[in-house]
């Protein structure tokens, strides 16, 4: 009776480290930069037997999570595996993901933290977290703004493609909103080029008059815009500039955020 009952706990010990095994395999694609891998790669990776990696991306390959190219022989993920990770960023609440680096953020800087969403050709607040200020900023969420004007706007138009940065423009006049509103279009693409270079905005004045700002992208796994967080301040006390804790916070918590969407940078 003993000894069939430890052959059992055996039996699914066995079986539990081979779905773990198999789960290592999948995850590694996951991670990995590259489009595809070889059983050989994948087995010196992850510490496995090429045989065990044959195995497991068999049994893969049976549930299309995991496809191969005949002519190489190099595994990739299959549409199986695509389809779940639609899924998850499906069911993805950008709010809930984004709150703890708001509270973070505002808490670090004593300023309001933002987050923003994109629609279509404007920008809106969709969340907030105010310091314990006298003097502070607040903003209205869900109000939309075109993206020439602010740091938050900014950063959408500079992350987006070429040939949609070339149709917003040929689609907005680039009204002033206040006076040091950016409204050349040439003078725009340089700023647009220098916030991708460094990877976040700065705005002092441009959307609202004495406050400035300064706001960093979130990315998903394929390297899109789909979300700005932000902080935001009297202009006679913030002050983001290079190199400070203010850019260094924003970055990372941006850096975070993206990351559970699954982006990973070159």
């Amino acid at each position: 009776m003993t000894t069939g009952v430890l052959r059992e706990d055996e039996s699914q010990s066995r079986s539990i480290a081979a779905v773990e095994r198999a789960m290592d395999v999948l995850l590694h694609f996951g991670r990995t930069d590259q489009p595809d891998l070889g059983v050989t790669e994948i087995a010196a990776a992850l510490g496995l037997t090429k045989a065990a990696v044959h195995r497991i991306l068999t049994a893969l390959r049976s549930r299309d999570l995991i496809t191969v190219d005949p002519a190489t022989r190099r595994y990739s993920l299959g549409h199986a595996a695509v389809a779940l990770g639609r899924s998850y960023l499906a069911r993805t609440d950008l709010r809930a993901l984004a709150a703890p680096e708001l509270k973070h953020l505002s808490g670090r800087a004593r300023e309001t933290a933002v987050l923003s969403l994109r629609r279509g050709d404007t920008r809106l607040y969709v969340d907030q977290v105010v310091p314990d200020q006298e003097l502070r900023v607040e903003v209205s969420l869900g109000i939309p703004a075109p993206l020439h004007a602010g740091a938050a706007a900014k950063t959408f138009l500079a992350f987006l493609p070429e040939f949609e940065i070339d149709g917003y423009l040929s689609r907005q006049a680039l009204p002033a909103i206040t006076e040091k509103t950016v409204t050349d279009p040439a003078r725009l693409r340089r700023d647009l080029t220098t916030i991708r270079k460094r990877g976040y905005a700065t705005s002092a004045g441009e959307r609202q008059p004495g406050t400035a700002s300064v706001a960093a992208p979130i990315l998903d796994h394929d390297g899109r815009v789909v979300a700005v967080l932000g902080l935001a301040g009297p202009a006679p006390r913030f002050r983001p500039e290079p190199g400070t804790p203010v850019i260094t916070d924003l970055l990372e918590s941006a850096a975070r955020v993206s990351a559970q969407l699954g982006y990973r940078p070159a």
